[in-house]
């Protein structure tokens, strides 16, 4: 008798213990899956801006592109609109466009949003998550960096100061 219970609680500890290994290995290797990597053509999707407009990522190819995941909600991403604001200004005549991919808020949040910032670049909202889940997205706010030939050169996440971003726009710039 008492061998079967040793027998058994030897089972147990041997499942429970494989249990805790799996999810161990899970858990370290999921973010070391990143699912867009530097280097690798960055995944085409087509979204609607506030105006009703299309924008095709590929649509892009040719000029750099400041591809950014944010939420109104989200206090780093509203210090650093501004700046990606003022860099668009600056940059959008050299060949770098900048796309905001809002997190699937609502219409009224992001217009609200955006007037309170006046902000001249395109804003695009990711209704269903499709885009954000494609590429991996979190925490917020993100940043990939695309060339020319559409291709990811950097992904960038946490808040950005507003001279990083110039320098962002300035690697990218065809």
């Amino acid at each position: 008798m008492k061998k079967q219970r040793l027998v058994m609680r030897t089972v147990i500890l041997l499942v429970l213990g494989a249990a805790v290994a799996y999810t161990l290995y899970a858990n370290f290797t999921k973010d070391k899956i990143q699912k867009v990597a530097v280097g690798e053509k960055a995944p085409d999707f087509v979204l609607t801006d506030m105006d009703g407009n299309k924008h095709r990522l590929s649509d892009y190819e040719g000029q750099g592109v400041f591809l950014n995941f944010w939420g109104t909600w989200c206090k780093p991403c509203e210090k650093e609109m501004p700046y990606m604001n003022n860099q668009y200004e600056q940059f959008k005549d050299k060949g770098v466009q900048v796309l905001a991919v809002n997190v699937g808020e609502t219409d009224l949040a992001v217009n609200k949003f955006s007037e309170r910032y006046d902000l001249a670049f395109p804003i695009v909202i990711d209704k269903d998550g499709q885009v954000q889940s494609a590429y991996g997205i979190n925490p917020l706010p993100a940043t990939f960096l695309i060339d020319k030939d559409g291709k990811v050169v950097k992904y960038i996440t946490g808040e950005m100061t507003e001279e990083t971003i110039k320098n962002y726009m300035e690697q990218i710039k065809p």
